[in-house]
């Protein structure tokens, strides 16, 4: 590790901070943030930035100081990593790479939005599929697309059972599901503390 890397890992912490981030970006080989002029170019050419409150700078500053609420914010997850701020970047730094990571981050330590993690859990734990046709619930979509002429199941996942069950192999050996399962156990224990501060007031 060079040495500004060794510095932007190891430098001051402040309470509400930590230096995981930092961390992870060098493993990743991502410190190049640190030649970062705020020159703006990746927030102005940002179409996401331009339609919501997403600022590609904001975030990427957050995780330079290693303030972890940007794991939180749904700011990183507004991005849509089209590499526009990367292409237009006079620095060359790869800020979607960056990102990326800041999401792998927050899934790691179980900060994932309700929405993904809903069609997560359709897909990997009940039909390998973000569009479950085949649930009992789901009676009604069948019965449309036999008065179409179609079979009862598309073509997909839903019509082949050893597929899905491959497919379940696949994320328990990735350890993916061992991802999800820690993304859901934060839930519940962020929903249990938020009904606990309302009791109490």
């Amino acid at each position: 590790m060079s040495d500004n890397v060794e510095k932007y890992v190891k430098r001051k912490v402040f309470r509400g901070t930590s230096d995981r981030i930092s961390k992870k970006f060098a493993e990743a080989g991502l410190e190049k943030i640190r030649s970062c002029i705020n020159c703006g170019t990746c927030t102005g050419s940002c179409p996401s930035g331009r339609r919501t409150a997403y600022r590609t700078r904001v975030a990427i500053r957050k995780a330079l100081r290693g303030d972890v609420s940007v794991l939180e914010d749904i700011d990183i997850w507004l991005c849509s990593t089209c590499y526009y701020c990367y292409e237009r970047c006079p620095r060359d730094i790869p800020v979607t790479d960056m990102i990326i990571k800041l999401r792998n981050i927050a899934v790691e330590e179980g900060h994932i939005l309700d929405n993904h993690l809903g069609l997560a859990d359709a897909i990997f734990y009940k039909t390998c599929h973000g569009v479950p046709a085949n649930q009992p619930d789901q009676q009604k979509w069948r019965d449309l697309r036999e008065s179409y002429g179609l079979p009862p199941l598309p073509p997909t996942v839903h019509s082949y059972p050893e597929a899905v069950d491959e497919c379940h192999k696949l994320m328990e050996m990735t350890g993916f599901r061992k991802l999800l399962d820690h993304a859901q156990e934060v839930k519940a224990q962020e929903r249990k503390e938020k009904e606990e501060s309302k009791e109490e007031n």
